[in-house]
Parts: C-alpha cells; sequence; structure tokens
C-alpha cells in the first residue's frame, strides 16, 4: 500500500487511472458503491462469515436482528442486514434501517465542540464556568470514593474545563440530581446537572457521565447562538451527508425505525421505551437516530484527518486530538481494558486493549442499546454495528466483539 500511495504521482498523465486512484482513497463511503472486499483489501471469504455469525445470535435469541457495515480505504467492503427490524410482525431488518444509537452520540457532540474550537471561539481548557455561570461554586464530595462515609463537601482545587467534560474527567456523576420536574429545555437539564456535586477532583480520574456531555451540547448553544440541534445538522451531519441522522425521528422515517428488546428468562421481549413518545430535549449524550452508513461516514471523516467527499468539516489537527488518548495511563477507562479517552472515543493505548483485533490506536464508541462504530488508523478500517438491546453494553457484549474480530480478521497483509 505504501508502495502504491507513492505511485500516484505518476498517474498524473493517465485520467482515467488517476480518477480510478482518486475514488479508492477519497474516503466517499456511499450507498451507491456496490460492496467490493477486492478494492477494500479484504479476505471476502472471512467477510461472509459476519452474517453468518450474526444469524447464529439470532436464531439463538439474543438479538432480533443486526446491519453489519465494514469499510477499507473509504470503499464499503461489506454492508449486510440479518433478522429482524420488528420480531413481532416479523419485518426483515434492512441496511437503512434506524435505530437509536445512545452514546454512539457523544462522539459527534464532540465534534461540535471541535467545530468552536476550529473557529477559535472556544479553548478547550477555558471553564465551564465562564459561558454556564451555574456551574460556579461547584462542590465536591470528599468521601465520596469511600463507600457510606459521609462528609462536608469542599471546594474543588480548580475550576472543570470543557477539556474536562470531552474526556469523562470532570468529576461529574453520571446523572444530575433527580427528582423535581421534568427539565423542558437542555438549558433546565444542564443547569440541574450544575446542582450535583463532584465525585473527584477535575482532570483525577475517570468517571462516565451522562450530563458532562448534556453540559457540552449546552456550551454548543451558549457559544454559537444556536439550538444545539440545529447546529449539529448544520455543521456536522449535512456536510457529511448523514441524511438519516437527527434527535426528532421524522414521521415517514418510523417505518425504518428497529424496535428495542430486553432479553428476559432467556427470551426478548419489547421493551417498554420502545412505545414511549420521543423525549422534548434533543440529547447530547445519548438522543440521537442513525444509520449504520451514515455513522460510517463520520468516522471515514475522522480517519480522512476532517473531511469527507471533498467537505471539510473539522481541522486535520481537531480530528486527531478527537481519537488520541487523552488521559495518559488512567484507570479504568471506557469500560474495556486497555483504553484512555480521547475526546468521546475511547482509544486503544495499550496490548491489553487488543482483544478484538484492532491496533493500537483504534478509536471507537459503544451505546448502551448494543450498537458500536470505530475506526482503526492503521488499516483505515471503519466498522459499525448495530442492534437493539437493553441490557448489556455495545463494547462489551458477545455479539459486538465477534463481529469487531471478524471484520479486523478481514484484513489482507
Amino acid at each position: 500500500m505504501k508502495n502504491t500511495l507513492r505511485s500516484i504521482g505518476r498517474f498524473a498523465a493517465f485520467p482515467i487511472a488517476a480518477c480510478v486512484l482518486a475514488a479508492f482513497f477519497c474516503g466517499a463511503i456511499s450507498a451507491a458503491d456496490k460492496p467490493d472486499a477486492v478494492t477494500a483489501g479484504l479476505d471476502a471469504s472471512r467477510l461472509a462469515m459476519i452474517p453468518q455469525r450474526m444469524k447464529e445470535f439470532v436464531d439463538k435469541g439474543t438479538a432480533a436482528g443486526f446491519v453489519t457495515l465494514v469499510a477499507r480505504h473509504g470503499q464499503i467492503a461489506a454492508l449486510e442486514a440479518v433478522g429482524y427490524q420488528d420480531l413481532e410482525a416479523k419485518t426483515p431488518m434492512k441496511t437503512d434501517t434506524i435505530f437509536r444509537i445512545k452514546s454512539l452520540t457523544k462522539p459527534l457532540t464532540a465534534a461540535g465542540v471541535m467545530v468552536l474550537a476550529d473557529e477559535a471561539r472556544v479553548s478547550l481548557l477555558d471553564p465551564v464556568e465562564k459561558y454556564l455561570p451555574e456551574f460556579k461554586g461547584i462542590r465536591l464530595s470528599p468521601c465520596a470514593a469511600t463507600r457510606g462515609a459521609t462528609c462536608d463537601p469542599v471546594t474543588p482545587t480548580r475550576a472543570i474545563t470543557i477539556r474536562d467534560l470531552l474526556t469523562h474527567t470532570s468529576g461529574l456523576p453520571d446523572g444530575g440530581p433527580r427528582g423535581g420536574p421534568a427539565p423542558a429545555t437542555l438549558a433546565d437539564l444542564v443547569a440541574a446537572g450544575a446542582k450535583a456535586t463532584l465525585i473527584s477532583e477535575p482532570g483525577a480520574a475517570w468517571h462516565y457521565s451522562n450530563i458532562g456531555f448534556a453540559t457540552l451540547g449546552r456550551l454548543i448553544e451558549v457559544i454559537s447562538g444556536q439550538p444545539y440541534d440545529v447546529f449539529m445538522t448544520e455543521k456536522i451531519f449535512k456536510p457529511l451527508g448523514m441524511k438519516d441522522t437527527c434527535y426528532f425521528l421524522p414521521a415517514e422515517k418510523e417505518s425504518r425505525l428497529a424496535a428495542v428488546y430486553t432479553q428476559t428468562n432467556g427470551a426478548l421481549v419489547l421493551a417498554s421505551l420502545a412505545v414511549r413518545p420521543q423525549p422534548p430535549i434533543p440529547g447530547p449524550d445519548g438522543g440521537l437516530f442513525s444509520t449504520a452508513l451514515d455513522q460510517a461516514r463520520f468516522y471515514q471523516m475522522l480517519l480522512n484527518k476532517g473531511s469527507l467527499n471533498g467537505r471539510r468539516v473539522l481541522s486535520a489537527r481537531a480530528a486527531e486530538l478527537m481519537t488520541t488518548n487523552q488521559t495518559g495511563e488512567l484507570k479504568n477507562v471506557e469500560f474495556s481494558p486497555g483504553l484512555g479517552m480521547g475526546f468521546g472515543f475511547g482509544v486503544v493505548r495499550e496490548a491489553a486493549g487488543t482483544f478484538r483485533y484492532q491496533t493500537i490506536g483504534s478509536f471507537m464508541k459503544g451505546g448502551a442499546y448494543r450498537t458500536l462504530a470505530w475506526g482503526d488508523p492503521a488499516r483505515d478500517l471503519v466498522g459499525v454495528i448495530m442492534y437493539q438491546r437493553t441490557n448489556g453494553g455495545g463494547d462489551v457484549a458477545p455479539e459486538t466483539n465477534a463481529f469487531v474480530s471478524l471484520a479486523e480478521a478481514a484484513v489482507l497483509p
């Protein structure tokens, strides 16, 4: 591959060959492209094992259905749908089925923040309270790490920064205080979260925080002067051609939405959330609907250092920072061994994190309803798996691990 890259200039006098090479390396990720394992440099026979393995999980009753996508060098190598979008109605899963992607929303929110950083409208080291005064005076519980202990809150040694929020090192708990009226706006939600007590000093430890990412969404609103969802649509989704990614699912797309299941006593049961109305707030921490193809576009943009199909969404430096370990050797990061934290992503930082065959430097994110996507820069590989089950995280489930390992094993030397 290195020799091929060095040789691109020699084809300048041959327009047809140059166009072929440009298409190969541009990282298009297009639905119009027929999956092509050979062009992508992947073993077709190994890729064929993916739908077979996913069908085994469907037959076993651990999932209703899957959509899986593997791409390399911007070429889709495999895009498969297995099982059912709706188990009760026997609606077949389709490659354009829409999923609740939950925490796969977080890296997209992080990208929105990086758009503002690229425009020098915000610094990653800015204190959150500079833009959201409700965070002034937030307190720390020095006994939070001691089970059952009680003591008076104290003032933390420094303020929470935007970088802290992006890496889950703010010290904020997973959610804000419970009780009281349901928030009607993102501003209300974050204001309530600002009343929480920190469970660690800012920057000192990793604690997964949904309210932290909700706060990032509110920061986008305050700094940009636009509603969070409008900003994200204009700055991220539209430029990347993510036409099926949204916070509020249009009525005309509801027939494409996958049902969500819970496994109870060995059987899949429709989850109660499947019949709930859509939330009134666009959730920066987990509120997106999306498809496998749309997610692949986002991850390919990051592998392409910030651009896709000739549209630059992020600077190359912003894309690099998002997908680089920012937490050093902090332990117990992003729920899997061997990971550090980028901005919204878990990043493989040592050999222990390669248990699914991903290389060091791979960045990934899993969602609560068992969705997962990743980019492997060393192999220029993108993978996405979508299915919907409530009990079990997307980054630790056996179905997910099987898919990732099969996709990475298909890479040819």
